[in-house]
């Protein structure tokens, strides 16, 4: 155990630490052009359908990332400002979405109904290898929580698609505000009816977890490709400054959620 005090309750973020939602998102939108180009009930104008047909997997990718800094920015700006209307992730998504067609220009590619569908691919998105029997395992010790600023509803469906069976589904909607707030992390250990250092934050995002860290959660970090956004420097700095309870980086035989149950001596305990 290098953690201390013992935590009681493990906190995860989703987005990204325990689903690979880039895979998924790019693969449903480069799918879904294709079977709109496809498709013989369809009438594309011929500009449009050429554009899209000269679109690639780098180009979908593109608009992938686009879609999610959307996300990251409506978010954010609600944690800054809570006196913002209440808007659910499923309907950033939603928003986004068609801001990002129409900027795009490649409006008429689908329709509303298709475009309502093609928004909650994010109810649907793929986890990391190691994720399901990672938590499974953690779950012998810890409960284990999402901490997510998706809504409910999105975060069960990602539960039963994804097979990652936590022990209880924590969403920064039921506290009417959006991480980084200290009411989502807060509010979480409340639920819980436990201390704050009891709980632990983890993420694949060193802004998520100096946020929960400041509020007095322990931190752990599991690198995962294309998540941080911080830059290589202050990465190194964080990791030198040592604020991070446990890293779990890539490589080295990294097993993500599986490396971190064996270093919470996970195996220990059920040998012991």
């Amino acid at each position: 155990m290098t953690l201390s005090p013992t935590p009681r309750a493990l906190l995860f973020d989703v987005f990204g630490t325990c689903v690979n939602w880039r895979k998924t998102v790019v693969s449903t939108l480069h799918a879904q052009a294709h079977e709109s180009l496809n498709a013989a009930t369809k009438s594309l104008a011929s500009r449009l359908r050429m554009r899209v047909s000269d679109m690639t997997m780098d180009h979908w990718g593109q608009f992938a990332q686009q879609w999610r800094e959307c996300y990251k920015t409506s978010t954010r700006d609600h944690a800054h400002d809570p006196s913002q209307p209440w808007v659910s992730v499923d309907d950033i998504h939603l928003t986004s979405l068609k801001h990002l067609i129409a900027k795009w220009d490649i409006e008429g590619l689908w329709d509303a109904e298709e475009i309502i569908f093609l928004s909650l691919v994010w109810h649907r998105l793929e986890p990391w290898e190691d994720s399901a029997i990672g938590v499974e395992l953690l779950n012998q010790l810890f409960a284990t929580c999402t901490l997510s600023n998706g809504n409910l509803s999105l975060l069960s469906d990602l539960r039963t698609h994804s097979g990652i069976l936590f022990t209880h589904l924590f969403s920064a909607e039921e506290f009417g505000t959006y991480k980084p707030s200290s009411k989502v992390y807060l509010g979480a250990v409340n639920k819980l009816g436990i201390q704050p250092n009891q709980c632990v934050m983890v993420a694949a995002h060193l802004g998520d977890l100096k946020a929960a860290k400041s509020n007095g959660l322990q931190a752990i970090y599991v690198e995962r490709p294309g998540e941080e956004d911080w830059g290589t420097g202050e990465v190194e700095r964080a990791r030198q400054d040592g604020w991070v309870d446990l890293w779990v980086g890539l490589g080295e035989g990294s097993k993500g959620f599986i490396t971190v149950a064996e270093k919470l001596g996970v195996g220990e305990s059920l040998q012991a």
